[in-house]
């Protein structure tokens, strides 16, 4: 090495130096260790520099710094270095340039932001060192996140007329970083890309341009950055509609017929019709005018004319016309005729040339032929009613000895004639002992009981033990023998007779330690026993929701359990119990949560949950359970499902409706659910809807009474509930505990899976006698609300206050409807006065509180007659009528392997059918069914008819 290369060596080195000065004084031996890692051509660039960052709450964050080539890098914080020992770093070489990598972090905590305290924020930044000098990265700050508690502006509650503007201020809270704002309506985020919905983002003010009756509801501004989430107050935005008066009527006519009168015509605010506070149309609503019209003149007869001569009739005539006055003007036409004939007299006439007595004989002559002709006619026809009689005589003996299955399963007349009480049909028996339908009853003398879902005390109080409207029966014969069927409904007067919970001694013995002394319990209490509860291990009572429940002891005759006033029975068969064995069953309905059908479905309870037992319950047959639901079954738009509780609020399904089972049968109608069973448990239908058109059913009811707290005050409370007689128990339960009236008869809505929510509005409330809160004129329940209720009354209350006690009388209209679905108005009209207007009845009849039937006077068919049809249709005979047949022409033509499963087919079939008109207490379908069988067995039997005739004479 000569001289001219050490001195330039010796120069650079001097460079290194002073560029590497102020980071030798803050770092030991970085020029040493640059030494050590070569030289390079470039200074050092930064792949990775350190951002800003927030501390939340106490959590400390992390700066990040990455340079090429870099023989050291070092954090500078507030102009100050970092020590070496705080540093994290690592070093790697870059495959496709062979430089250095280094990479450096550091911890900044909250303690460290906190304790500094300088003209700008807390920031640090990266020097990085290169063999030709250094490089430094951006700087990065560290704040403290926080959010204020207090918005700085709140929204404020407005109301706009439809198709205004509406503006809704929020100014969030102060916070670190900025806080976003988002908005809710009714608790659901607010979509912007709806059309004339607009978010200012500045100043973050809501602005609809063009209202809809759809943008009434609650609005809330919500404010959140890392730190936390602030809601502010809650802004209710009415959108009203004032009215418009429709289009003029045509003139009535005149008021009156003759002379000066008036006439008018009308129009009506509906066009639109004031909705959420709107203004009334102003103007008159009649108008009125004077009409003048011609006055009618009412016809008068003139004098009459001269009689004519005597025709060769013996007749003469006269005649008068209706002119003194003509009738004009609409005015009445002459009563009476224009022609009057009179018989001539006193010889004047002549007929054939000769006198009147001259022709006396040949009259006598015709008169006696006549006669003579009359007697053939009369015995011609008496003939012919002798031949009819026969020949219908004939018929039925002929029809009778052809018949295979005996009066009892073919004539119908063995049911109508004995087991209908009001509705005899004389047609098929002439009893004369049967009430006539077209005569007014004897409520004094004994009759017999149809229905047997209820009845009150006063009615059993009143039957009798006479026997003359039951016996004689026309006897029934059976197979050459005859048989005496009496009244299986019959209520006697006796005291173990009574169709209640009664007293009963049971000499045999109770499954599963159940005593004998075991009572009936009524609605609402809970079993009285020192031993184990039933209920105990599978209900649990909710205060706010209770728990329905019936019991009762039946034995082998079998019986109908009910919850009153509920729409839920169970019907146990005759023969299900094994003789000289009781049980005590019971029946409770419990409340469920909705959201413990599918944890992901979008499955909802369509009935309440019904729970039937004791859980060791052996029968031998099915029994029939009947549920009530809400689901519109008239198209195809729902799945529904059977599923049974089984444990931890899980639910298994048992069948599908639409499927087949071998396990279980479901027969759903329109409005209930008829489900035969074998184990107890506790069951509910379930449905899941297959497109939005799938609706239930809302029963609409508004309620009223004064305001104890205010003497002026009048509260309505409107009820949407799920259509299930259970469902409005609840309502009519605190109702009457409360002192409400029913102001109008509860309506029926459809309430689709659209989506949409449900708005109940007050409409027409008379504004210059009444007063209501502001902003509450307009309600609404999301959707979620309404579709999974299940079984849970939705109430809203207006709140209105007269401004004199002279204001005796409320009229306004409550509106509910689904937002793009269907609408029905409760119109009210009461006396606000306390017990002036009697309170309208919550139900059509009386309250039920018969929870139990045993025996025969549980079913609707006697057990002679149920015994001989299903001996009859158990096992198919020579024409193939069997089980079967009976079940198609009882319209239940589905599912019917799981009879096939059963002992006895057509005995299940009949419990179904006892299940099916357990309220009508009529028989004639099942008469009719039986009618027609016996009509295919006769056609069927008539083309041998001719031949076995044929053979006899041969």
């Amino acid at each position: 090495m000569d001289c001219g290369d050490v001195l330039m060596f010796c120069c650079r080195v001097i460079v290194l130096q002073n560029n590497m000065f102020e980071g030798v004084k803050a770092a030991k031996g970085p020029r040493g260790e640059a030494l050590q890692h070569g030289q390079s051509g470039t200074l050092p660039h930064f792949l990775e520099e350190p951002v800003d960052a927030y501390i939340v709450k106490s959590n400390p964050i992390k700066l990040r710094c990455q340079a090429r080539p870099a023989l050291q890098i070092f954090f500078k914080c507030n102009g100050e270095w970092v020590h070496q020992s705080q540093h994290m770093s690592q070093e790697h070489t870059d495959l496709g340039t062979g430089l250095k990598i280094r990479e450096v972090m550091i911890n900044v905590s909250r303690q460290q932001v906190e304790d500094f305290h300088g003209p700008e924020d807390y920031w640090c930044l990266c020097v990085a060192w290169s063999h030709l000098g250094t490089s430094k990265s951006r700087k990065a700050t560290v704040r403290i996140a926080y959010l204020r508690k207090n918005f700085e502006q709140d929204p404020q509650g407005t109301e706009v007329p439809l198709n205004g503007m509406i503006v809704l201020h929020c100014r969030p809270p102060e916070g670190v970083p900025v806080a976003e704002v988002e908005w809710l309506k009714n608790e659901e985020p607010l979509s912007f890309d709806d059309d004339g919905v607009n978010d200012s983002r500045g100043d973050h003010n809501l602005i609809i341009s063009e209202a809809r009756l759809s943008d009434s509801g609650n609005y809330t501004c919500v404010a959140s950055n890392i730190v936390a989430k602030r809601r502010s107050a809650t802004a209710t935005v009415v959108v009203y509609v004032n009215g418009g008066w429709s289009s003029w009527t045509d003139w009535s006519p005149c008021n009156v017929r003759c002379g000066r009168g008036v006439q008018k015509r009308s129009r009506t605010c509906t066009n639109p019709a004031p909705l959420n506070g709107g203004a009334f149309c102003e103007g008159m609503s009649v108008q009125k005018s004077t009409c003048n019209t011609v006055c009618p003149v009412d016809g008068s007869w003139g004098e009459w004319s001269e009689w004519s001569l005597c025709s060769s009739e013996c007749e003469r005539q006269r005649s008068r016309e209706c002119t003194a006055p003509e009738p004009k003007h609409g005015g009445r036409l002459c009563d009476g005729v224009a022609l009057a004939t009179d018989n001539c007299t006193g010889g004047l006439c002549t007929q054939n040339r000769k006198l009147l007595h001259d022709a006396k004989p040949q009259g006598e002559f015709l008169l006696g032929v006549e006669s003579s002709s009359d007697v053939a006619l009369y015995s011609g026809l008496a003939a012919g009613v002798v031949t009819v009689v026969l020949l219908i005589v004939a018929v039925t003996l002929y029809r009778r000895s052809q018949s295979e299955y005996g009066v009892d399963v073919i004539d119908s007349s063995a049911l109508t004639g004995g087991f209908q009480s009001f509705s005899f049909k004389t047609s098929r028996q002439a009893n004369p002992l049967l009430i006539n339908s077209s005569l007014q009853p004897d409520l004094t003398v004994s009759r017999t009981y149809t229905s047997p879902m209820c009845f009150q005390d006063s009615i059993d109080k009143e039957l009798m033990a006479e026997r003359s409207l039951l016996d004689p029966l026309p006897d029934l014969k059976v197979k050459g023998e005859k048989t005496e069927l009496h009244g299986a409904f019959t209520v006697s007067s006796g005291a173990t007779e009574r169709a209640e919970y009664h007293v009963m001694s049971h000499p045999q013995t109770f499954p599963r330690g159940l005593a004998p002394d075991y009572r009936g319990v009524a609605v609402g209490t809970t079993l009285g026993r020192r031993g184990k509860n039933l209920f105990a291990p599978q209900v649990s009572l909710t205060p706010s929701w209770p728990l329905h429940k019936a019991t009762a002891v039946f034995g082998h005759a079998g019986g109908r359990l009910m919850v009153p006033n509920t729409g839920i029975s169970l019907l146990v068969p005759h023969g299900g119990i094994a003789e000289d064995t009781t049980w005590e069953m019971y029946m409770s309905i419990n409340q469920e949560d909705s959201s413990a059908v599918s944890e992901d479905g979008p499955e909802i309870f369509l009935s309440a949950a019904v729970m039937y037992g004791p859980p060791g319950l052996d029968l031998s047959c099915p029994i029939a359970m009947t549920i009530a639901h809400c689901a519109e079954v008239a198209a195809d738009n729902w799945t529904i499902r059977l599923k049974r509780h089984i444990q931890d609020n899980k639910w298994e399904e048992v069948m599908s409706v639409d499927e087949e089972s071998t396990s279980c049968y479901c027969l759903l109608e329109a409005q209930r659910c008829h489900v035969l069973l074998e184990h107890p448990g506790r069951y509910a239908l379930v449905g899941e809807p297959l497109n939005q058109e799938a609706a239930k059913r809302l029963r609409l009811a508004v309620f009223g009474s004064p305001d104890t707290s205010n003497s002026l005050g009048f509260t309505l409370r409107v009820y949407c509930v799920d259509d299930t007689p259970h469902a409005f128990q609840e309502v009519a339960v605190g109702e009457r505990s409360r002192g409400g009236r029913l102001l109008e008869e509860p309506k029926i809505m459809l309430f689709r899976g659209n989506t949409f929510s449900l708005q109940v509005s007050i409409q027409d409330v008379p504004q210059l006698l009444w007063s209501i809160k502001p902003f509450t004129t307009c309600q609404e329940f999301s959707f979620s609300q309404v579709w999974a209720s299940n079984q849970r009354p939705l109430q809203c209350a207006f709140s209105l206050e007269r401004y004199s006690h002279s204001s005796s009388q409320l009229s306004c209209k409550i509106s509910i409807r689904q937002v793009t679905g269907e609408e029905q108005i409760l119109q009210v009209y009461t006396s606000v006065v306390e017990n002036e207007k009697g309170p309208v009845p919550f139900f059509t009849q009386s309250d039920c509180t018969i929870t139990s039937q045993t025996g025969s006077r549980a079913f609707k068919i006697p057990l002679s007659i149920r015994q001989r049809i299903s001996a009859t249709f158990d096992t198919a005979n020579a024409n193939g009528k069997d089980w079967q047949l009976l079940a198609q022409k009882l319209h239940i033509d589905r599912n019917l392997c799981y009879f096939a499963c059963q002992e006895s087919p057509s005995s299940v079939i009949l419990s179904l059918w006892e299940a099916q008109h357990q309220d009508s207490g009529d028989l004639d379908s099942l008469a009719s069914a039986l009618e027609e069988i016996g009509k295919v067995q006769n056609t069927s039997a008539k083309p041998n008819g001719p031949n076995r005739q044929n053979g006899m004479k041969e």
